[in-house]
C-alpha cells in the first residue's frame, strides 16, 4: 500500500484508510469480533490510516479500535474526532466547538483509545455558534502539549478552513467524495491546493451503492440509517441512482474489477493529497478494497466515468438535514 502525504506538517498515511464507524454504528447489527479482524487484516495489508470518532457508538467505536490497537500503537495512523457531541445513552446534544469541551472531548479519547496521543485530531462539524479562531486555537493547545500531532477539518466550507489554517496549520480536510459526490472538485479541492491541506474522502463508495452491495440495492435491514436519514436511497432517488451504480459496475467488469474497486481507483486518481477511508466491518469487503489500490485507470475508463456519472448526477441530498455540513 502506496503512501501519501497530507499537508505540509509531516503527515503520512496509506492511500487507502479504513473507516471504522460501521463497526458500532449506523449500518445494521455489528459484531465485535468480526470488526477486530478487519482491524488486524488492514494493518497486515498496509492499511494503516485508522479513522473513528468519539460520537460513533457513541464511544463504544473508539473503545473498539483502541482494544484492537493494543501493543501495535506504532503501527497505526490514529485519526478521531469531536464536536458532535452525544451521550452515553446515544442522545444527541449538539454540536459544540467551545474551547473547554474541546480540551475535554480530546482527553476522553485518549483514555478510552488507550493512547498517550491522537495522529489526528478532527473538528466532526464546524460550531457556527463558537469563531472557529477560537476552536482551532483549543486544537493548537493540544498539539503544543503532545496530546495531538496534527490537526484536521471535517466538512468545512472553504471560507472556514481559510480563517482556521491562519491560527494553525490544518493538514487534513475530511468530506464526503466519491463518484456520487463530486462537488469538492468545484472550489474545496482548489482551495485545499492552494493553502496546501490533504483531502480524505469519507463514504467514497457512496454509503455502498457504488459498490452494488445488496444491502445498498434495497435488502436495508432494521438499525440501517441508509432507510430513513440518506435522501440518496428513498424510493423516488434510488432507483435512479442504482442505473447509474449499474454503469459503474458495467465498465468495472469490462476492466476485471468490482464495482467498489473501480469507485476507489477513480477517487485515488484524484490527486497524490487525496486519501479514501472506505468503511467496512467485513474483511471480505477490506480485501475488496484493497485490491482498489492496485488498479490503474486509462484515460478511455475516466471518460466512460465522467459520461456515466458527471457532477451532480445522483439524486438526493447527502443528508436529510444538510444544515450541519459545508459550514
Amino acid at each position: 500500500m502506496e503512501q501519501r502525504s497530507l499537508g505540509r506538517q509531516g503527515l503520512v498515511v496509506s492511500e487507502l484508510g479504513l473507516g471504522c464507524m460501521g463497526m458500532s454504528e449506523f449500518y445494521g447489527p455489528t459484531d465485535d469480533e468480526e470488526s477486530i479482524a478487519t482491524i488486524h487484516r488492514a494493518l497486515a495489508l498496509g492499511i494503516t490510516f485508522l479513522d473513528t470518532a468519539d460520537m460513533y457508538g457513541p464511544f463504544h467505536n473508539e473503545r473498539l479500535v483502541g482494544a484492537a490497537i493494543a501493543g501495535r500503537r506504532d503501527e497505526v495512523v490514529l485519526a478521531t474526532k469531536f464536536g458532535n457531541q452525544r451521550r452515553e445513552d446515544g442522545s444527541w446534544v449538539g454540536i459544540n466547538g467551545r474551547p473547554e469541551y474541546v480540551r475535554q472531548a480530546c482527553d476522553a479519547s485518549l483514555s478510552r483509545l488507550e493512547v498517550e496521543f491522537i495522529d489526528l485530531y478532527y473538528q466532526h462539524r464546524v460550531d457556527t455558534s463558537v469563531p472557529i479562531e477560537e476552536t482551532v486555537g483549543a486544537m493548537a493547545q493540544l498539539v503544543e502539549q503532545g496530546k495531538v500531532r496534527y490537526l484536521g477539518l471535517s466538512e468545512a466550507a472553504p471560507s472556514t478552513i481559510r480563517r482556521a489554517h491562519l491560527v494553525h496549520p490544518i493538514s487534513a480536510l475530511q468530506t464526503e467524495f466519491s463518484l456520487f459526490t463530486r462537488e469538492p472538485e468545484q472550489e474545496l479541492l482548489p482551495t485545499l491546493r492552494e493553502l496546501g491541506i490533504g483531502f480524505v474522502a469519507y463514504s467514497p463508495l457512496g454509503r455502498g451503492l457504488l459498490a452494488a452491495r445488496p444491502a445498498a440495492l434495497g435488502e436495508i435491514g432494521a438499525g440501517d440509517f441508509r432507510s430513513d436519514r440518506y435522501p440518496r436511497f428513498m424510493a423516488e432517488n434510488r432507483e435512479h441512482n442504482v442505473a447509474l451504480a449499474d454503469r459503474v459496475r458495467e465498465i468495472a467488469e469490462a476492466k476485471g474489477a468490482t464495482p467498489a474497486q473501480l469507485a476507489l481507483a477513480w477517487v485515488l486518481h484524484q490527486g497524490q493529497d487525496v486519501v479514501a477511508i472506505p468503511g467496512t466491518k467485513r474483511v471480505r469487503y477490506l480485501e475488496e478494497n484493497a485490491a482498489a489500490a492496485e488498479l490503474e485507470l486509462d484515460r478511455e475508463t475516466l471518460s466512460q466515468l465522467d459520461e456515466a456519472l458527471p457532477a451532480g448526477a445522483a439524486r438526493g441530498d447527502r443528508y436529510a438535514d444538510m444544515s450541519r455540513v459545508n459550514l
